[in-house]
Formats: C-alpha cells, sequence, structure tokens
C-alpha cells in the first residue's frame, strides 16, 4: 500500500491558524529548526506557498522531482502539490502562506492571461534579492503587528510581491516566444564564452557583444540551460580547472594565474563553492589520472 501523504493547514497542524487575514507569514527558520531544517513531503488542500530563500541552502522536492536553491529565489507551491524541504542551518527567508480566496481575488486583478500560482515554478531574485527580502520582511513584520489598516497594507505588500512574480512569468513567456532566435543567442554566448572565459568576462559585457540586454540573456540562458548566464561563465572556468588539476602538473596558484584569479585563495574559495572540495582534495583524489605507471 502506497502510504498517504499529510495534509496538513501549516506543515505539522490541522487546525486552520489563517484566520480572517486569509494569509499567514513567517520566517523558514521559525518552522524549520524545530524541525532539524527537514520539511518532510506533505500538501495543502487549499493553501498557496511562496517560499523565498534570501541566503543558504535549500533543496526542494516537488512532486517527486528535486532541485537546490542556492542564490536568492522565490519558489511557488500551488494548492495539492506534494512538497518538501531540507534547508542548510544558515538558511535565510521567509514563507508566505495564501489562502485560495485571497489567490482567487488577487488572479482577478491581474488578469486570466497570467497565470502565477496554479503551477510549480521557481524564479531566481538576481538584483531584486534585497528588495524582495525587504519586502518579505516587511510582510513578516505587518503580520505580527496590531498595527491599525493592518489588513489593508497586508494586501497591499502581498499584491506588490505578485506584481514581482507576474512580470517574472510575462518575461519567461517572452523568452519562450523567441525560442528560435534564442538558440542563435546562445551559441554567439557559448562561442564568446569559450574564446574569453579565462579573461572572466562580466555578463554585461558578453550581453553587449551578443547584441541584447543581460536581462534577455539571463531569461534565454535559463529556458534552453537551464542556468543563468554567470553559472555557465563559473562552470566552464570549473571545468578548465578540473581540467589543468587532473593533467597537468601546474601547481594550484598557476592553475589560479591562468584562469584570470589573482588571488589564489579566492581561487580556492570558487573552487570550493562550485565543485564542494577545495583543488588540493580534488588533485590528490585523481591522483590515479596524472600519476605515471
Amino acid at each position: 500500500m502506497i502510504p498517504s501523504v499529510p495534509v496538513f493547514k501549516l506543515y505539522g497542524e490541522q487546525q486552520d491558524r489563517l484566520g480572517p487575514d486569509l494569509l499567514h507569514c513567517e520566517t523558514i527558520s521559525l518552522r524549520s529548526r524545530v524541525h532539524d531544517w527537514e520539511i518532510r513531503p506533505h500538501r495543502h488542500a487549499d493553501l498557496c506557498q511562496l517560499l523565498y530563500v534570501h541566503q543558504g541552502r535549500a533543496q526542494v522536492e516537488v512532486e517527486g522531482q528535486r532541485h537546490i536553491l542556492e542564490q536568492s529565489a522565490v519558489q511557488v507551491i500551488p494548492p495539492l502539490c506534494v512538497h518538501g524541504f531540507e534547508f542548510s542551518p544558515n538558511v535565510e527567508g521567509f514563507v508566505l502562506t495564501l489562502a485560495a480566496p485571497l489567490v482567487a481575488q488577487l488572479q482577478a486583478q491581474l488578469g486570466d492571461n497570467i497565470s502565477l500560482l496554479q503551477r510549480v515554478a521557481s524564479y531566481p531574485a538576481g538584483k531584486d534579492s534585497d528588495y524582495l527580502n525587504n519586502l518579505f520582511s516587511e510582510l513578516q513584520s505587518e503580520y505580527d503587528s496590531v498595527r491599525p489598516a493592518r489588513e489593508m497594507l497586508l494586501q497591499s505588500l502581498v499584491s506588490v510581491l505578485l506584481v514581482w512574480v507576474a512580470r517574472q512569468v510575462l518575461q519567461r513567456r517572452e523568452a519562450r516566444q523567441l525560442l528560435p532566435r534564442g538558440h542563435e543567442y546562445l551559441g554567439l554566448f557559448n562561442q564568446r564564452v569559450e574564446a574569453q572565459f579565462r579573461q572572466q568576462p562580466s555578463v554585461e559585457q558578453l550581453a553587449h557583444q551578443v547584441g541584447i540586454s543581460v536581462a534577455h540573456l539571463n531569461s534565454i540562458c535559463r529556458e534552453l540551460a537551464g542556468q543563468s548566464a554567470l553559472q555557465i561563465i563559473h562552470q566552464r572556468l570549473l571545468l578548465e580547472a578540473k581540467r589543468h588539476l587532473i593533467y597537468t602538473p601546474m601547481t594550484i596558484s598557476e592553475v589560479a594565474d591562468s584562469l584570470g584569479f589573482a588571488d589564489p585563495a579566492y581561487f580556492a574559495r570558487f573552487f570550493r563553492r562550485l565543485s564542494g572540495t577545495s583543488p588540493s582534495t580534488f588533485r590528490t583524489g585523481r591522483t590515479d589520472i596524472i600519476s605515471p605507471p
């Protein structure tokens, strides 16, 4: 027999705590710390959730599929969707829960052509990270308050948040409509990355060379390659670093210098962040490849 998936109001609770506001807002750590930073798979019958990860790491499991948020992002979880999370202890962020009637009301204001909260989606915050963190912080502060006109301000803040999400939806839609041209742009971008990655060009420089905006380039990269433009550049640098560490006798400082890192310590931090291990440990683990017979 397949075990049933728990249906909660809020995780671990059977009682409805949303009240007349039709929403609930709390920090990620408030609930996840109690559960050893793991929220086991569950679902909500009539609630939509927006998880905002500002700092730290979150492993998101939705309907059996897992992905990791390591950069600031908003994760949308629709009603009845089986989901769970594992957070790093240093995680910072918020969970906003919206009742179905409030979602319907806000959706009506945006119009039927923009479906915001009916499908699972993750939206990187990018340059809006601090803006979103301040917005969620204000939401959580107002939710916990008893100030006059509290409900009006709460709904206004939620509306601002959903406008941000709506713009991400529209941006992705436009990127999909431009997919045939997008393949061409991605090809040009990859060519320039291959030619210039050792100089560590900025995303702005490469977008200018391709002839499109940074936002457009990032949309294409995420849609067609599943990564941001900066992640593609960093992955190419990491690949070359691994090649040098495996197949050449270059010192770690020499590898760093050859890839445009003026500071070997910064290169080591970069390598560890992307690969999960230090350059020296990585090389030691691959000595069977570079050692003579």
